[in-house]
């Protein structure tokens, strides 16, 4: 009878009536729910330097980074085509138990050589492989951007985490493979840099670094190029879908050499919808400009039906929605050539931590440069339990 008369109270009711609607509202829209990255926070920085060799192997052309955190430990893939040693990526360990990353916080583990399908090493220049994601079955997937100028094709592969065997590859849509003639397919060096798995290990996403042939120009000095994401379905192996993605304009302040490079070379999938964060690396000759932006396909169109954007009207194309995080010129440090990054451990607060490393190109006039970030997170859940304290009265 009590419980009856309280709820007569129309406070109370207008209370409970909101409550109602905002855990109904949640429920209706989980499926499409986002993970949204609230702040980022620099944490430390850590250098190898060129030239180091660990297990008689040089230390060097970081270009991918994943993390297992049933082990506590990083995978990094190497760019080197087979001139210092074979194809191979090596074991990490970044320590972050102080909430930071210090100067001496990373150790190499362990290397691990790639064999094809013939259980063979790589023959050299056969492989540039730039990506690397970790699985939940005790392997790595690695893509190599290929050799447009040699007729060597990039690939997709699958390969034991422990023996470095080859297992499965994943079959490359035409549209991305370069012709005799020079009109179709990834432009040389500008291919899959990038290589990331959602949570669930249900797909996995890679990206062109800039535009196909077909699809429009490569980035110039204040023009972007646009990438193609490519997403595939992991339950059968097969391409499933594609996005726009145009690739930043940047604008050199000073470029006396001439030179300038600048695209999309990692993304890292933040949850089982289709967001992620990417990283877009820029070198003018002069120093490199990263910058770390939220992405979101969620209402970007699929586009793998179209062979050529330059062939269409590109403005009737929903891109994927972007939002700048970072930009890591802001940041107190000399940047080197960050071309990877990755989710860590959780940090001593609970609060999710942030990897990324430069590929040193095994240049003595470079590093390889390790920087940590604390992430601040909000998933539904916290999004609904923060709207619920608003509502529900002290």
């Amino acid at each position: 009878m009590q419980l009856i008369k309280k709820l007569r109270k129309p406070q109370l009711i207008i209370y409970l009536t909101i409550t109602i609607i905002i855990i109904s509202l949640f429920f209706s829209n989980l499926a499409a729910a986002t993970v949204i990255v609230t702040s980022i926070d620099f944490i430390g920085a850590a250098t190898l330097a060129t030239g180091i060799s660990f297990q008689k192997t040089e230390l060097g052309g970081l270009s991918g980074i994943t993390y297992d955190a049933k082990n506590d430990l990083y995978y990094a893939i190497s760019d080197d085509r087979g001139q210092k040693a074979p194809s191979r990526f090596y074991t990490l360990k970044i320590d972050l138990s102080k909430g930071k990353l210090t100067k001496d916080g990373v150790t190499p583990v362990a290397v691990t050589t790639l064999f094809n399908e013939n259980q063979q090493k790589f023959s050299p220049a056969d492989t540039d492989t730039e990506g690397i994601a970790l699985t939940n079955k005790a392997t790595v997937f690695i893509a190599s951007e290929g050799d447009v100028h040699k007729s060597i094709n990039p690939f997709i592969k699958e390969f034991s985490l422990a023996s470095g065997q080859a297992i499965t590859n994943l079959p490359i849509p035409d549209k991305f493979l370069p012709d005799q003639k020079n009109q179709q397919g990834i432009r040389n060096n500008l291919a899959f840099e990038s290589l990331t798995i959602t949570p669930d290990n249900q797909q996995l996403f890679t990206a062109t670094e800039n535009a196909l042939i077909q699809d429009g120009a490569k980035a110039k000095p204040s023009v972007g190029s646009s990438c193609r994401i490519l997403q595939y379905d992991l339950i059968n192996n097969q391409p499933q879908k594609e996005f726009l993605y145009p690739t930043a304009p940047v604008t050199p302040l000073f470029n006396f050499t001439g030179r300038f490079d600048s695209g999309l070379p990692d993304l890292l999938s933040l949850d089982n919808q289709g967001h992620l964060l990417s990283l877009e690396r820029t070198f003018t000759g002069l120093g490199f400009a990263i910058s770390l932006f939220q992405v979101s396909l969620e209402n970007a169109d699929d586009i793998h039906a179209i062979d050529s954007l330059s062939a269409i009207d590109i403005s009737t194309i929903k891109p994927v929605e972007k939002k700048l995080l970072l930009d890591l010129q802001t940041l107190d440090v000399a940047l080197d050539n960050i071309e990877g990054l990755t989710i860590g451990p959780k940090l001593p607060d609970g609060y999710t931590s942030l990897i990324l490393v430069s590929d040193n190109n095994f240049n003595r006039l470079q590093t390889t440069q390790i920087l940590a970030f604390k992430l601040k997170l909000e998933s539904p859940l916290t999004r609904l339990l923060r709207l619920l304290r608003v509502t529900i009265p002290q």
